[in-house]
This record gives C-alpha cells, structure tokens and sequence, in this order.
C-alpha cells in the first residue's frame, strides 16, 4: 500500500503535520506505508547519491517502485536508450544493494498502441532492464487481448493493473497478473478532466468513496493469492486524497480480514 510520490506542500494538513520538516516527510511517510513510488524519476534521469539518501531514511522491509525516466518510454531516442539504460541502472544501486527495490515502473503514453515496433521495443526494455523487476503500465486499450499477456509473461514483465475513468479507447478495470507481482495503480475517476485540463494534476484530482475502493477488496484478495507480493499504489495526488484513500484502503482489507 502507498501513494505516488510523498513529497508534496499540499499534503500538510490532510497527512502531514502543518510543522513538519520537507526532509522529514520520507521518514514520516515510512510509518504509515510500507512501499512510495517514485515519480520524479520520470521528469530527471535518478543519481544514485539521491536513491541513497531516500533509502536511509526508511526501516528495512520498506520498498521503492520506481518510475522508469521519460526517456525510456515517452520520448525515446533509439540511438540514446543504451546509455539511458546503463545510467538508470546505475542509479537504483543503491536501492539494490539494500534490498529495498520492489521494482521498476515503465508508464507508456496513450499513443503507444499495440503495434509490431511497440511490442518490440518491449523486448528492448526487457533486455536493457533485465536484471531488475518490471512492471508495465498501458493506457492504450489495445493491449488488452490475450496474445499480449501470454507475451509479458514469456518475456517477465508484470502488468500494472489501472483504475482510472470509463472512457472510450482507456485500460479496462481488471486486475491480474503476468509475473509473481500484482499492481495496482489507483488514477481517480474525474472523467470530465481526464483529456481536458490546463494542469496534468486536474486529470488526478479525485478522491474515492468508501463503495469505489470497495469494489476492489475481492479483486486485490484474489490477486494477492496469485503472486508474492500486490502493491496498491495512489496517484490520485493532489491536496493529499492519494494518502488518505490509501489509509481509507487499509483500513477495507482490516475489516475485511478480521
């Protein structure tokens, strides 16, 4: 369980206390969740003296999931993606060395469809991340069909399950698996906002009720008993609703569970 990301101004007051300290907000965070995803990573290739100094500020058990650099699936150089790769890895070292790496997180655009040179390049992920677990997250809907999952499961790449609106040409809501790790990424239902918005936060800026994080306890429950491990992870970020549907989560599978 976790959110997308953890540092985040707007977050003090619906989780974080109003004087906490934005260096402590890691090391706070840890003792609520067990797992963060790492979303700037995306934005700027990762150095491993920041990957370090996040690791030191969690207990052992935490985990990191971390979003593989825009360079690798948004805006892709073929001629770039070797030392892309090689820079990456490099980076989440220390992550590594700590045992603290849950996996990679690789989020393809809409336009990246089911087509020959995409499913292709999948391969050249694979073999250019080969030593790590990754997890691939569509939003094109034309990669649900089944020839696709028997590829990711061929080739070790898990499948990131998505809850997001019910829109034409959007990843349906299902929740499986390709590899012995579930994922599950919460983006909201704001429908109205989710191609149209000034800001990249408008399409995320939802908060789910308690019968919408529901409907997912017997599809998480079945897809835990599949795999070894099933991080549920928020991205629904903005004025920390990510953080609090992830507590609200928790507290469904407690009752349910006892």
């Amino acid at each position: 369980m976790g959110t997308a990301g953890f540092s985040y101004d707007d977050w003090h007051g619906p989780f974080y206390p109003q004087d906490l300290r934005p260096p402590d907000r890691l090391a706070y965070y840890a003792r609520h969740f067990p797992a963060v995803e790492v979303d700037y990573t995306y934005y700027r290739m990762p150095t491993a003296r920041t990957m370090a100094g996040m690791e030191r500020k969690t207990p052992g058990g935490f985990r990191f999931l971390v979003k593989t650099y825009r360079g690798l699936t948004h805006e892709v150089t073929p001629d770039e993606v070797t030392t892309l790769f090689r820079q990456y890895r490099e980076a989440l070292a220390p992550l590594v060395d700590a045992g603290k790496l849950g996996c990679v997180l690789a989020q393809f655009p809409w336009k990246f469809k089911n087509e020959p040179a995409s499913r292709d390049y999948l391969l050249t992920l694979r073999e250019g991340l080969a030593d790590l677990n990754l997890v691939v997250e569509f939003r094109n809907a034309s990669w649900v069909e089944p020839g696709v999952l028997e590829l990711l499961r061929r080739e070790g790449l898990g499948f990131c399950c998505v809850d997001e609106p019910r829109l034409r040409g959007l990843m349906p809501r299902v929740a499986l698996a390709t590899t012995d790790l579930g994922y599950v990424r919460f983006h909201g239902r704001n429908a109205a906002r989710w191609w149209k918005h000034d800001h990249a936060w408008e399409r995320y800026d939802y908060l789910y009720g308690r019968e919408e994080l529901g409907e997912w306890l017997p599809k998480l429950r079945d897809l835990d008993s599949k795999v070894a491990i099933t991080y549920a992870i928020f991205n629904n970020c903005h004025a920390g609703q990510a953080a609090v549907n992830a507590r609200d989560l928790q507290g469904l599978l407690f009752e349910a569970s006892s």
